[in-house]
Protein backbone atom coordinates (compact mmCIF):
# COMPACT_ATOMS: atom_id res chain seq x y z
CA UNK A 1 0.00 0.00 0.00
CA UNK A 2 2.75 2.73 0.65
CA UNK A 3 4.28 1.95 -2.89
CA UNK A 4 1.27 2.44 -3.97
CA UNK A 5 0.83 5.70 -2.53
CA UNK A 6 4.65 6.96 -3.30
CA UNK A 7 3.64 6.46 -6.99
CA UNK A 8 0.51 8.64 -6.94
CA UNK A 9 2.71 11.10 -5.12
CA UNK A 10 5.44 10.81 -7.80
CA UNK A 11 2.51 11.00 -10.82
CA UNK A 12 1.12 14.31 -9.07
CA UNK A 13 4.35 15.90 -9.33
CA UNK A 14 4.82 14.96 -12.85
CA UNK A 15 1.81 16.41 -13.72
CA UNK A 16 3.23 19.43 -13.49
CA UNK A 17 1.98 22.69 -11.91
CA UNK A 18 -1.21 23.64 -13.86
CA UNK A 19 -2.03 20.41 -13.14
CA UNK A 20 -1.81 21.55 -9.36
CA UNK A 21 -2.79 24.94 -9.54
CA UNK A 22 -6.24 23.09 -10.92
CA UNK A 23 -6.55 20.99 -8.15
CA UNK A 24 -5.54 23.84 -5.53
CA UNK A 25 -8.49 25.89 -7.22
CA UNK A 26 -11.59 23.53 -5.74
CA UNK A 27 -11.75 25.21 -2.56
CA UNK A 28 -15.16 25.83 -0.68
CA UNK A 29 -16.18 28.71 1.22
CA UNK A 30 -18.87 26.76 2.64
CA UNK A 31 -20.66 23.40 2.79
CA UNK A 32 -18.46 20.82 3.40
CA UNK A 33 -17.25 19.01 6.22
CA UNK A 34 -14.41 18.72 8.75
CA UNK A 35 -11.68 15.39 8.95
CA UNK A 36 -9.84 14.53 11.84
CA UNK A 37 -6.50 14.17 11.42
CA UNK A 38 -3.95 12.32 14.14
CA UNK A 39 -0.73 14.20 14.21
CA UNK A 40 1.24 11.70 15.97
CA UNK A 41 2.29 10.70 19.55
CA UNK A 42 4.67 11.50 22.45
CA UNK A 43 5.95 9.51 24.89
CA UNK A 44 5.44 11.29 28.53
CA UNK A 45 7.99 11.22 31.53
CA UNK A 46 5.51 9.20 33.46
CA UNK A 47 5.64 6.25 30.96
CA UNK A 48 2.06 7.20 29.49
CA UNK A 49 1.87 8.61 26.10
CA UNK A 50 0.28 11.72 24.38
CA UNK A 51 -1.60 11.51 20.82
CA UNK A 52 -1.61 14.11 19.03
CA UNK A 53 -4.85 15.41 17.08
CA UNK A 54 -5.75 18.12 14.47
CA UNK A 55 -8.27 18.64 11.97
CA UNK A 56 -8.94 20.05 8.50
CA UNK A 57 -12.34 21.91 8.19
CA UNK A 58 -12.79 22.09 4.30
CA UNK A 59 -14.49 25.22 4.67
CA UNK A 60 -12.99 28.81 4.36
CA UNK A 61 -15.48 30.95 5.92
CA UNK A 62 -18.21 28.05 7.67
CA UNK A 63 -16.94 27.31 11.34
CA UNK A 64 -18.93 24.01 11.94
CA UNK A 65 -20.35 23.09 15.50
CA UNK A 66 -20.52 19.52 16.40
CA UNK A 67 -21.33 18.59 20.03
CA UNK A 68 -19.59 15.41 21.53
CA UNK A 69 -22.10 12.82 20.34
CA UNK A 70 -22.62 10.35 17.85
CA UNK A 71 -21.34 12.54 15.51
CA UNK A 72 -17.68 13.86 17.23
CA UNK A 73 -16.71 10.97 19.73
CA UNK A 74 -13.74 8.86 20.53
CA UNK A 75 -13.23 5.04 20.83
CA UNK A 76 -12.77 2.47 22.58
CA UNK A 77 -13.85 4.36 25.91
CA UNK A 78 -15.11 7.44 26.69
CA UNK A 79 -16.63 9.50 23.56
CA UNK A 80 -15.06 13.20 25.19
CA UNK A 81 -11.45 13.01 25.24
CA UNK A 82 -11.39 16.77 25.93
CA UNK A 83 -11.66 17.30 21.41
CA UNK A 84 -13.41 20.54 20.32
CA UNK A 85 -17.13 21.12 18.79
CA UNK A 86 -16.25 24.27 17.51
CA UNK A 87 -14.24 23.63 14.02
CA UNK A 88 -12.05 26.80 12.62
CA UNK A 89 -11.67 27.50 9.11
CA UNK A 90 -8.87 25.02 7.03
CA UNK A 91 -5.89 23.11 8.70
CA UNK A 92 -5.78 23.24 12.39
CA UNK A 93 -2.33 21.73 13.76
CA UNK A 94 -1.69 19.72 17.00
CA UNK A 95 -5.05 21.13 18.40
CA UNK A 96 -5.35 18.69 21.55
CA UNK A 97 -3.68 15.68 23.14
CA UNK A 98 -5.09 12.65 24.65
CA UNK A 99 -3.17 10.66 26.56
CA UNK A 100 -3.18 6.57 27.01
CA UNK A 101 -1.54 4.66 29.58
CA UNK A 102 1.84 2.91 29.35
CA UNK A 103 -0.05 -0.24 28.20
CA UNK A 104 -1.65 0.64 25.59
CA UNK A 105 -0.02 -1.47 22.91
CA UNK A 106 -0.85 -1.72 19.22
CA UNK A 107 -4.13 -0.74 20.03
CA UNK A 108 -5.96 1.85 17.98
CA UNK A 109 -8.09 5.14 18.99
CA UNK A 110 -10.16 6.17 16.24
CA UNK A 111 -11.74 9.39 16.53
CA UNK A 112 -15.09 9.92 14.41
CA UNK A 113 -16.67 13.47 13.01
CA UNK A 114 -19.67 13.64 11.14
CA UNK A 115 -20.45 16.86 9.47
CA UNK A 116 -21.84 17.87 6.66
CA UNK A 117 -23.81 14.74 6.03
CA UNK A 118 -19.80 13.24 5.78
CA UNK A 119 -18.52 11.21 8.52
CA UNK A 120 -14.60 10.79 8.48
CA UNK A 121 -12.28 9.38 11.03
CA UNK A 122 -8.90 9.61 12.30
CA UNK A 123 -6.77 6.19 13.54
CA UNK A 124 -3.99 6.84 16.29
CA UNK A 125 -1.26 4.14 17.30
CA UNK A 126 1.77 3.66 18.27
CA UNK A 127 3.59 3.27 15.09
CA UNK A 128 7.13 3.76 15.63
CA UNK A 129 6.59 6.36 12.24
CA UNK A 130 4.20 8.26 13.42
CA UNK A 131 6.43 9.70 16.82
CA UNK A 132 6.79 13.31 17.13
CA UNK A 133 9.14 15.65 19.12
CA UNK A 134 9.39 19.60 18.82
CA UNK A 135 11.64 19.42 15.67
CA UNK A 136 8.96 17.74 14.00
CA UNK A 137 6.15 20.16 15.29
CA UNK A 138 7.95 23.20 14.07
CA UNK A 139 8.48 21.58 10.83
CA UNK A 140 5.33 20.59 10.36
CA UNK A 141 3.56 23.68 10.79
CA UNK A 142 5.98 25.52 8.25
CA UNK A 143 8.42 27.08 10.91
CA UNK A 144 11.50 25.59 9.22
CA UNK A 145 10.74 26.87 6.21
CA UNK A 146 11.83 24.31 3.10
CA UNK A 147 12.54 22.07 6.20
CA UNK A 148 15.88 23.27 7.31
CA UNK A 149 17.15 23.68 10.64
CA UNK A 150 20.11 24.88 12.88
CA UNK A 151 21.40 23.94 16.64
CA UNK A 152 19.81 27.53 17.72
CA UNK A 153 16.71 26.29 16.27
CA UNK A 154 16.39 22.78 17.62
CA UNK A 155 16.97 24.46 20.95
CA UNK A 156 13.79 26.20 20.92
CA UNK A 157 11.63 25.47 23.81
CA UNK A 158 7.53 26.41 23.82
CA UNK A 159 6.02 29.78 25.66
CA UNK A 160 4.72 29.76 29.02
CA UNK A 161 1.57 31.01 29.91
CA UNK A 162 0.38 32.34 33.46
CA UNK A 163 -3.48 32.91 33.60
CA UNK A 164 -4.55 35.53 35.67
CA UNK A 165 -7.98 35.20 37.68
CA UNK A 166 -9.52 31.99 37.78
CA UNK A 167 -10.08 29.03 35.15
CA UNK A 168 -13.84 29.25 35.71
CA UNK A 169 -15.58 33.19 34.98
CA UNK A 170 -19.21 34.45 35.19
CA UNK A 171 -20.25 37.24 32.16
CA UNK A 172 -23.20 38.62 30.94
CA UNK A 173 -25.12 38.99 27.46
CA UNK A 174 -23.36 42.34 25.86
CA UNK A 175 -20.94 42.99 28.75
CA UNK A 176 -17.04 42.19 27.70
CA UNK A 177 -14.88 39.87 30.15
CA UNK A 178 -11.12 40.94 30.18
CA UNK A 179 -8.69 37.99 30.23
CA UNK A 180 -5.09 38.95 30.70
CA UNK A 181 -2.14 36.04 30.50
CA UNK A 182 1.54 36.52 31.31
CA UNK A 183 3.60 34.58 28.31
CA UNK A 184 7.24 34.06 28.72
CA UNK A 185 9.11 33.03 25.77
CA UNK A 186 13.04 32.17 25.31
CA UNK A 187 13.42 34.37 22.35
CA UNK A 188 15.37 31.97 19.74
CA UNK A 189 12.58 32.82 17.00
CA UNK A 190 12.84 36.16 16.91
CA UNK A 191 10.14 38.47 14.94
CA UNK A 192 11.17 39.63 11.36
CA UNK A 193 9.76 43.15 12.15
CA UNK A 194 10.90 45.87 9.60
CA UNK A 195 13.44 48.28 11.60
CA UNK A 196 12.92 52.06 11.75
CA UNK A 197 15.00 54.32 9.05
CA UNK A 198 18.26 56.21 10.46
CA UNK A 199 17.34 58.94 12.02
CA UNK A 200 17.67 62.41 9.40
CA UNK A 201 20.34 64.86 9.34
CA UNK A 202 18.09 67.58 8.43
CA UNK A 203 14.53 69.13 8.86
CA UNK A 204 13.39 68.19 5.79
CA UNK A 205 15.28 64.38 5.71
CA UNK A 206 12.78 64.16 8.77
CA UNK A 207 9.60 65.13 6.86
CA UNK A 208 10.21 63.29 4.09
CA UNK A 209 11.32 60.09 6.49
CA UNK A 210 8.09 60.74 8.39
CA UNK A 211 6.15 60.99 5.22
CA UNK A 212 7.84 57.85 3.64
CA UNK A 213 7.35 55.83 7.01
CA UNK A 214 3.90 56.56 8.27
CA UNK A 215 2.67 56.18 4.60
CA UNK A 216 0.57 52.95 4.00
CA UNK A 217 2.30 49.97 2.48
CA UNK A 218 2.09 49.52 -1.13
CA UNK A 219 2.18 46.44 -2.89
CA UNK A 220 3.30 45.21 -6.32
CA UNK A 221 0.77 42.68 -7.91
CA UNK A 222 3.28 40.14 -7.88
CA UNK A 223 3.98 40.63 -4.26
CA UNK A 224 0.27 39.93 -3.41
CA UNK A 225 0.21 36.66 -5.93
CA UNK A 226 -0.01 33.95 -3.14
CA UNK A 227 2.97 31.76 -3.07
CA UNK A 228 2.68 28.90 -5.37
CA UNK A 229 4.11 26.19 -3.08
CA UNK A 230 2.81 23.01 -2.17
CA UNK A 231 4.12 22.93 2.03
CA UNK A 232 2.98 25.68 4.39
CA UNK A 233 5.69 28.14 5.82
CA UNK A 234 5.23 30.56 8.78
CA UNK A 235 6.58 33.77 10.06
CA UNK A 236 8.38 33.57 12.87
CA UNK A 237 7.70 35.27 15.98
CA UNK A 238 5.51 35.49 19.47
CA UNK A 239 2.30 35.91 19.69
CA UNK A 240 -1.22 35.19 21.52
CA UNK A 241 -4.13 34.33 20.44
CA UNK A 242 -8.25 33.08 21.35
CA UNK A 243 -10.55 31.19 19.97
CA UNK A 244 -13.90 29.67 20.72
CA UNK A 245 -12.93 25.82 21.26
CA UNK A 246 -16.46 24.78 22.99
CA UNK A 247 -19.93 26.49 22.49
CA UNK A 248 -23.30 25.66 24.24
CA UNK A 249 -25.42 27.89 23.94
CA UNK A 250 -29.20 28.46 25.04
CA UNK A 251 -30.80 26.96 21.35
CA UNK A 252 -28.08 25.67 19.84
CA UNK A 253 -24.34 25.87 19.36
CA UNK A 254 -22.27 29.34 18.68
CA UNK A 255 -19.73 30.68 16.54
CA UNK A 256 -17.11 33.10 16.71
CA UNK A 257 -16.35 36.02 14.63
CA UNK A 258 -13.83 39.18 15.18
CA UNK A 259 -14.76 42.41 15.21
CA UNK A 260 -16.14 43.90 12.49
CA UNK A 261 -17.27 40.36 10.42
CA UNK A 262 -20.28 40.87 8.86
CA UNK A 263 -22.97 38.18 9.30
CA UNK A 264 -24.69 36.66 6.68
CA UNK A 265 -28.14 35.39 5.86
CA UNK A 266 -26.61 31.80 5.77
CA UNK A 267 -25.62 32.72 9.59
CA UNK A 268 -29.20 33.09 11.17
CA UNK A 269 -30.36 30.60 13.50
CA UNK A 270 -26.93 30.50 15.36
CA UNK A 271 -27.19 30.38 19.45
CA UNK A 272 -25.00 33.66 19.73
CA UNK A 273 -21.44 34.88 18.87
CA UNK A 274 -18.20 35.41 20.84
CA UNK A 275 -16.22 38.72 19.73
CA UNK A 276 -13.04 39.35 20.68
CA UNK A 277 -11.16 42.65 21.16
CA UNK A 278 -8.75 43.30 19.82
CA UNK A 279 -8.85 41.12 16.63
CA UNK A 280 -6.96 37.98 17.80
CA UNK A 281 -4.13 36.85 15.12
CA UNK A 282 -5.46 33.74 13.73
CA UNK A 283 -4.55 30.32 14.85
CA UNK A 284 -5.17 27.97 11.59
CA UNK A 285 -3.62 28.09 8.43
CA UNK A 286 -5.35 31.28 6.21
CA UNK A 287 -2.09 31.19 3.61
CA UNK A 288 -3.90 34.00 1.85
CA UNK A 289 -2.07 37.64 1.57
CA UNK A 290 -3.18 40.01 3.55
CA UNK A 291 -4.41 37.48 6.44
CA UNK A 292 -3.92 38.46 9.87
CA UNK A 293 -2.47 34.76 10.07
CA UNK A 294 1.18 33.67 10.36
CA UNK A 295 0.77 31.62 7.48
CA UNK A 296 -0.40 34.54 4.90
CA UNK A 297 2.32 36.30 2.85
CA UNK A 298 3.40 39.61 3.66
CA UNK A 299 1.89 38.70 8.07
CA UNK A 300 4.40 41.13 10.28
CA UNK A 301 4.03 39.19 13.88
CA UNK A 302 2.35 42.13 16.42
CA UNK A 303 4.61 44.67 19.03
CA UNK A 304 5.04 42.50 22.62
CA UNK A 305 3.82 43.98 25.31
CA UNK A 306 6.32 45.55 27.40
CA UNK A 307 5.51 43.60 30.43
CA UNK A 308 4.82 40.82 28.57
CA UNK A 309 0.93 40.85 29.21
CA UNK A 310 -1.23 40.30 27.14
CA UNK A 311 -5.11 41.41 27.54
CA UNK A 312 -8.56 40.73 25.52
CA UNK A 313 -12.21 41.32 26.30
CA UNK A 314 -14.66 38.99 25.53
CA UNK A 315 -18.29 39.60 24.35
CA UNK A 316 -20.97 37.44 24.41
CA UNK A 317 -24.19 37.89 22.93
CA UNK A 318 -26.33 34.95 24.07
CA UNK A 319 -26.53 32.99 27.43
CA UNK A 320 -24.55 29.66 27.38
CA UNK A 321 -21.63 28.28 28.38
CA UNK A 322 -18.52 28.84 26.49
CA UNK A 323 -14.69 26.95 26.80
CA UNK A 324 -12.25 29.50 25.14
CA UNK A 325 -8.77 28.66 24.43
CA UNK A 326 -5.60 30.78 24.52
CA UNK A 327 -2.58 29.95 22.68
CA UNK A 328 1.07 31.39 22.84
CA UNK A 329 2.63 30.56 19.54
CA UNK A 330 6.80 31.57 19.13
CA UNK A 331 6.57 30.75 15.42
CA UNK A 332 8.05 27.44 15.97
CA UNK A 333 6.39 26.07 19.39
CA UNK A 334 3.03 26.75 21.38
CA UNK A 335 1.57 26.49 24.62
CA UNK A 336 -2.27 26.68 25.63
CA UNK A 337 -4.44 27.90 28.26
CA UNK A 338 -8.49 27.36 28.53
CA UNK A 339 -10.93 29.54 30.50
CA UNK A 340 -14.27 28.56 30.65
CA UNK A 341 -17.01 31.12 30.64
CA UNK A 342 -20.56 31.19 32.06
CA UNK A 343 -22.85 33.77 30.66
CA UNK A 344 -26.03 35.07 31.66
CA UNK A 345 -28.53 36.48 30.19
CA UNK A 346 -29.62 41.04 31.13
CA UNK A 347 -31.53 41.39 33.53
CA UNK A 348 -35.22 42.21 32.14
Amino acid sequence: MRRVKIRFAVLLLAAGAAGFQGIAAQTYQRGQNVAPAFEGWMRNEDGTFSFLFGYMNRNWSEELDVPVGEDNSFSPGPADRGQPTHFLPRRNRFVFEVRVPADWGDKELVWTVTSNGVTERAYATLRGDYVVDGHVIMSETGALGAGSSDARIRGNQPPTITLEGPEERQATVGRPVTITVLVEDDGLLRSRRPSPPDPPETAGDSARADSIWSAPPTFSSRQLRPPSRITVQKVNGLFMSWFLYRGEGVGGMDRQVTAGEEVGANDTGLAGTVTFEPPQIKVWEDTRAGANSPWAPLWVPPELPEDGRWTVDVTFDKPGTYLLHGRADDGGLFSDVEVMVVVRGTAS
